[in-house]
């Protein structure tokens, strides 16, 4: 039986409005957001048309080539760095996270975005020269994302002794087209910190 055209019309548009709030429910609870001509996208998706203007096809082809960038911008006498450059290598969302002393002498974490890192660093490299570089390394990848810990050390010139060793641990994600960088975490020796020997040049 067909029935009256009419109200079966009134009863599809009444039953399409009831049903709306389930739908905004369902994509809430999805994490995605409902954005007009690309819809269920997340906020925060990493896709290669997000490169930034910066970037150098070089400096992201391959996990050394990243690493090897980080510390070319950051290294130098005094003056400005490649800031624009430093950007193009993260993730929009990317973070530089340093172990630091927090209240008591108690170890804490400092949770930069990276213009947070850019505002606190370029100051001091105007003044200050530094040079940072990796001397070993321990590397794992699975699929489209990758882990590196990156054993630094660092001067204030060239030639100079270095007064500082860490680790860089790098987090990476492949996205098809070019390496990211998620996020930089790092830690320094110290008085009874000090680099173990398997993370230290001449380890297998």
């Amino acid at each position: 039986m067909m029935g009256n055209p009419a109200r079966l019309t009134k009863l599809r548009f009444a039953m399409i409005v009831a049903a709306l709030p389930a739908v905004l429910v369902l994509a809430l609870r999805a994490g995605t957001r409902l954005v007009p001509g690309n819809p269920g996208k997340a906020p925060a998706e990493v896709t290669g048309s997000q490169a930034n203007s910066a970037e150098r096809p070089a400096d992201v082809s391959s996990i050394d080539a990243i690493i090897a960038a980080v510390y070319d911008v950051i290294s130098g006498p005094p003056g400005d760095r490649d800031w624009n450059r430093f950007r193009s290598l993260f993730v929009p969302e990317g973070r530089l996270i340093p172990v630091v002393k927090g209240e008591g002498g108690a170890s804490a974490l400092r949770i930069l975005k990276v213009e947070d890192y850019v505002a606190r660093s370029s100051a001091s490299m105007k003044q200050n020269g530094w040079f940072e570089s990796e001397i070993a390394r321990k590397q794992e990848e699975f699929g489209h994302i990758a882990q590196v810990f990156s054993t630094y050390e660092g001067r204030r010139a060239r030639g100079e002794a270095p007064t500082v060793r860490g680790i860089n641990s790098f987090q990476l994600f492949y996205d098809g087209r070019r390496w990211w960088i998620v996020e930089i975490f790092w830690d320094g020796e110290g008085p009874g910190q000090a680099i173990p020997g398997k993370y230290l040049p001449g380890a297998r």
